[in-house]
């Protein structure tokens, strides 16, 4: 359905019997070279990494890089991952304590949410069915080991942490040109 150009545009096809039965071209301009999307509960220890993570990339204000921090995904976020080139969502990972992994994503099957919140799968298959484009994307775990109230982390995620933004920063220098002057 999308279809990449030299441009660096998406253009996305509806034909009939798609939504409203409209039968348009619209034009999507990729606006992100790679899009960083941490989620987590900042206010349950060690499950904030995700948004830390996110947080700490935006301050270094990384060429071609964009950052967003949340609790949770949720559908409002098909728009940004389809209009981004490359996606890494960051997240704590509870059942994984051997280190951080970066594993890379295929959209789901199915774009049907079963609940409020969605994986990075089904919000890579919601951009796809939607908007025509699902972006190349990694998951980025860290494992998490404490999940009680409070905003610091355990030793081991504050390591993961750190291991992350520097994963992270590499794929930005593999992926994203700077700006020419």
């Amino acid at each position: 359905m999308g279809q990449n150009n030299a441009g660096g545009e998406v253009w996305l096809g509806f034909s009939a019997g798609d939504i409203l039965n409209m039968k348009n071209e619209v034009r999507m301009a990729v606006e992100d070279e790679l899009l960083v999307i941490g989620y987590g509960n900042p206010l349950r220890r060690d499950d904030g990494v995700g948004p830390r993570v996110a947080e700490s990339i935006e301050e270094l204000r990384l060429p071609g890089v964009r950052t967003l921090v949340c609790q949770q995904l949720s559908p409002e976020y098909a728009d940004p991952i389809a209009r981004a080139r490359r996606v890494v969502f960051v997240d704590a990972a509870v059942d994984e304590v051997s280190g951080v992994k970066l594993r890379q994503l295929v959209p789901g099957e199915t774009s049907q949410l079963m609940a409020h919140a969605a994986d990075p799968r089904t919000m890579l298959a919601l951009a796809r069915d939607v908007f025509g484009h699902s972006p190349e994307a990694w998951w980025l775990t860290i494992p998490a080991m404490q999940l009680g109230f409070g905003t610091d982390f355990s030793t081991e995620t504050e390591a993961g942490c750190q291991k992350a933004i520097a994963e992270i920063n590499r794929l930005a220098a593999m992926f994203c040109k700077p700006a020419k002057q």
